[in-house]
Order: structure tokens, then sequence, then C-alpha cells
């Protein structure tokens, strides 16, 4: 039985598999492989196919499947450019998803940021990044990429007597030009229950 996102997910599918003027191979990029096309996403091999998606050879049917098979049908052919580095509320049309951003994408790393420094190279490992401190400064800072065209970069400041700890998640400059706003948010929001994850088991 499915639930509430199988049908969109299954209508991304049909759209991506069925149009055949779409080479998004190359716009993604991923490989093909049996019909279906292969890339990393949220730090785990991800395959697209006509039957599902699938991460670490897993079916999903959740909200990052949606985000995957949004980004395969929007996903236009520029490369990713990382510079400058831009909040969610810089890019058009986000503001009503802004609350929801903070709070599921920066606020739940705010209490690991030192655990996130002790593990930072666990994480640039899974997401393929890399340290982002001379682009965007912060006690911390991690370039990390949970899709082959968006890059996020999470910068953390360490609590002081003066402040607390803070994290802000910026994305990579042309983010939009992949994603429509809503998945932007949710992209983020995923990224980070991700990394989330990773901490907990380091």
């Amino acid at each position: 039985m499915g639930n509430a996102y199988t049908g969109i997910i299954t209508a991304n599918l049909k759209r991506l598999f069925g149009d055949g003027s779409r080479d998004s191979a190359a716009l993604l990029p991923a490989a093909v492989r049996d019909g279906g096309l292969e890339f990393r996403a949220f730090g785990q091999d991800c395959r697209l196919a006509p039957d599902g998606v699938f991460f670490d050879g897993r079916s999903d049917d959740g909200p990052r499947a949606i985000v995957v098979t949004l980004y395969a049908l929007t996903a236009a052919a520029d490369p990713c450019r990382l510079e400058p580095f831009r909040a969610y509320t810089e890019f058009a049309d986000t503001m009503p998803y802004a609350g929801a951003f903070t709070t599921h994408s920066e606020q739940p790393l705010v209490p690991l940021v030192e655990a996130l420094g002790q593990a930072r190279r666990k994480v640039l490992e899974i997401f393929g990044g890399r340290d982002g401190r001379q682009i965007t400064g912060g006690d911390l800072s991690l370039i990390v990429y949970p899709l082959p065209k968006v890059a996020l970069c999470y910068v953390c400041y360490l609590a002081d007597e003066d402040f607390p700890a803070s994290v802000k998640c910026l994305f990579s400059g042309n983010a939009d030009r992949f994603l429509p706003p809503d998945a932007m948010a949710d992209l983020a929001e995923y990224t980070t229950a991700a990394i989330a994850r990773v901490l907990k088991k380091a």
C-alpha cells in the first residue's frame, strides 16, 4: 500500500522516463545503468528507475524521493555555481517556507555544533564536501553536496561567554536552477537530518 507521496513519485517518474527529449543523465549528471539513473543524493547511492526510487538499494517512497525526482525533472544544463553562497530567503518565492526552513534545517544542528566539528571529516567524506571557512568564515564551515549540482554550506559558530552556538545553512549561488523553492527547503531539512544521523553514529 502506498502513502501520500506515492502518487507524486509515480507521476514524476512517469514524466521523467517518458520524456525522450530530456537528456537527464547529462543534466543531473547521472550514470545510466539497466534503464535507471544513478547518482549520489543525501550522502547515499541513489537510483531513479521507472519502478521507483532507491537509496543504497532500498526502495524509498517518502519525501526524499520526491525531492530527487523533482531535481531530475527541474535540473538545468548549468554547472553548479558555488559563490556567492546565498541564504534561503535570498531566492525568489521562499518566504512562505522561511520559518520552517530555520526550524528544520538550521536549529537541529545547533546543539550538535561541537560534535559536527569533531566528526567533520566523516561528514565531508559521506557528502563529498570540503571545508568552507575561507569562503564563509565561521568557527566551522562545511560545504556538502546533497545533490550533484546543489551544494549547501553550514556555517557554524561555537558557544562562548557572550553568544550561544549558531548554525546558518546557505545554498550554492544558483541552486534555484535545479529545484523549486519548496523542494530547496526540503533538501536542506533532509540533509540536516542525515548529518545528525551521522553524528549520532560517530
